[in-house]
């Protein structure tokens, strides 16, 4: 059947076809389970997780989001730089466990890498965000268009937990500091944060956004220090270890 809708990249009503996020190289390639999320909002323990109820996604993790053009064109674009670049972070992602940050320069294409990361958070929103951030929305879908808008800030961490999730731009309002407004996409083996507004909700994460300075045909060697992030819970931002979620 059919999947009908307005592209959650270029708006225009059509037939969506199946966006996998991260692209379906990047790991992506085997079935998932979405969680319900009452069962997840009770659960007491990372093995009520685990056994939560669900539904089975064959595909991989991902929706119909994209018409047909948004999504071949991205995925022609930019869709071997970022596997290339999460197969290099999961390759020294195996010093996890001996260092609470790593160090390590990746070779890559950084302009096409964030576009495709932009590219995932509009996935990862409901089809009104294109409508508020058309300035990305150019940004994106200009292969060469450089500079990211001022508004977008895209954080990364590494996720070495078998736990993934998603979720659409969120409020979190703290006494005495304010509003932070941030969406996030993790899967192993790398978590991103888009923050919107505010600060980003750990200090530690490792902020990308210049990526976006480079040129499409600059392929460059890039430092970065990224922190290891446990991800233990469905909610967004929320960085507790499991013995710190439930003792």
């Amino acid at each position: 059947m059919a999947r009908i809708g307005n592209c959650h990249l270029c708006g225009i009503y059509t037939e969506l076809s199946f966006e996998h996020v991260p692209p379906k190289k990047a790991f992506n390639d085997r079935p998932t389970m979405t969680k319900a999320v009452d069962d997840l909002l009770a659960a007491e323990s990372l093995e009520e997780i685990h056994n939560a109820r669900g539904y089975r996604q064959p595909k991989g993790a991902g929706a119909y989001t994209l018409c047909g053009p948004c999504n071949n064109k991205t995925g022609a674009w930019y869709g071997r730089a970022y596997v290339a670049w999460a197969y290099q972070a999961l390759a020294i992602s195996g010093n996890a466990e001996i260092a609470p940050s790593l160090l390590y320069t990746f070779q890559i294409f950084p302009l096409r890498v964030i576009k495709q990361i932009a590219c995932m958070f509009f996935s990862a929103n409901t089809p009104r965000f294109q409508e508020i951030h058309e300035e990305t929305v150019r940004f994106v879908l200009n292969k060469k268009r450089k500079y990211l808008d001022p508004n977008f800030r895209i954080y990364v961490y590494f996720n070495r937990s078998p736990v993934s999730r998603q979720a659409a731009a969120t409020g979190q309002l703290t006494l005495g500091v304010g509003t932070k407004v941030y969406s996030e996409i993790s899967f192993l083996p790398l978590g991103y944060i888009l923050c919107l507004s505010g600060e980003p909700p750990h200090e530690d994460l490792c902020d990308i956004s210049f990526f976006s300075r480079f040129d499409y045909n600059k392929w460059t060697d890039v430092s970065l220090r990224i922190p290891v992030l446990p991800v233990a819970t469905m909610f967004p931002g929320d960085f507790r270890s499991a013995d710190e979620v439930w003792g």
